[in-house]
């Protein structure tokens, strides 16, 4: 086995200057080896990282509840790893072996979204030229992640119910119904509670989704994880590159511990891969990190473009992004955390318009 250990190299000079030998010395470092193993196994947890009380507690549900057959909402905002706890979930399930198939009820055009989950037979509609499965069936003896579902059409909301319920739908088209064996968990960074009040979303659908819920925190809750997950991420990222993490530098590191992350881990993960991508040396230096960050002034101004108005209705944020960034789709998604798609999907159905 390996022997993890630091060398040290010295040369001996004799009385005129000149090097007549050397002195290495070799350290075992197995002890402190073994001691950051034991404190990354601790706070990790299939390969999800976190040491704060509110991580652990996930952790903690995940476990028992990866384990059952029991429907998972999980909740939080964009970019705090929903879809990779889902994974989790389906990884640590006894229908691992099983398809994990996922919807993104956001990305996918409303007149699609029907075909797409549950199917279509040939001739349902014109171009129908043949069976078409969806993604129910694909996740037949899985799991089914339905992700962003707060995007799902009422109309289809009522069709879900009943997958729920009774495990069987009708595909477009079709006379019988077909019957599947699925897991269901779903996802939204809306606060389906919320949507219910407001008349959007099916409150018998939400109480059937909302069997066990698990909230994700903002990466701004959860500070004390912000070093474990650079240092975890930076591992990643190096591996995939083929190449050793590099030493992170105490102006970087300065940086990178005070900056809010609206976008939370996947922001980190952007901020650490354009670092990596700079970074031509051992050390990582505040200089590879991005403009926005290195120049608070930068920052301020891509900000103005991200709506601070938390309280706003989703149609006003929207608006207010929108506005802000002068109408370019591209920067108002990347200032809202989310995918243009999703995006013109919402601007299309608040009708908004410059």
């Amino acid at each position: 086995m390996p022997v993890p250990i630091r060398a040290s190299f010295f040369p001996l000079h004799n009385e005129k200057g000149i090097v007549v030998g050397g002195l290495a010395t070799f350290s075992d470092l197995t002890l402190v080896h073994q001691l950051d193993q034991a404190i990354q196994n601790r706070y990790t947890f299939h390969d999800m990282v976190g040491k704060s009380a509110q991580m652990q507690r996930v952790f903690e549900n995940v476990q028992v509840v990866a384990k059952t057959d029991a429907t998972v909402l999980i909740e939080g905002p964009t970019g705090t790893g929903k879809d990779f706890l889902a994974k989790v979930i389906h990884s640590a399930s006894r229908r691992s072996a099983q398809p994990l198939v996922k919807v993104n009820c956001a990305a996918i055009p409303e007149s699609l979204l029907e075909s797409e989950m549950f199917g279509y037979m040939r001739g349902a509609f014109t171009g129908a030229q043949k069976d078409k499965p969806g993604r129910f069936q694909a996740a037949d003896g899985g799991t089914i992640f339905l992700d962003e579902i707060g995007d799902l059409p009422l109309a289809l909301q009522a069709k879900l119910l009943r997958v729920i319920e009774e495990k069987i739908f009708f595909p477009l088209g079709a006379t019988h119904t077909t019957k599947v064996d699925v897991r269901i968990i779903s996802a939204s960074n809306q606060g389906l509670g919320k949507m219910v009040a407001r008349k959007r979303f099916r409150e018998d659908l939400y109480y059937r989704l909302n069997v066990f819920r698990i909230e994700l925190p903002s990466l701004r809750e959860r500070p004390a994880d912000v070093p474990l997950l650079i240092g975890h991420i930076l591992r990643r990222l190096s591996a995939a590159k083929a190449i050793a993490p590099p030493e992170i530098s105490e102006n970087a590191m300065q940086v990178l511990l005070n900056y809010p992350y609206p976008g939370n881990i996947r922001e980190l993960e952007n901020i650490l891969e354009h670092a990596l991508i700079l970074c031509q040396e051992n050390t990582l230096r505040r200089k590879h990190l991005p403009d926005y960050l290195r120049r608070p002034h930068v920052a301020g101004s891509n900000e103005a473009c991200r709506p601070a108005e938390a309280g706003l209705s989703e149609r006003s944020r929207l608006l207010a992004a929108l506005q802000r960034c002068d109408w370019n789709r591209r920067l108002a998604a990347a200032a809202l955390s989310m995918d243009r798609t999703t995006l013109w999907r919402k601007m299309k159905r608040y009708q908004l318009a410059p």
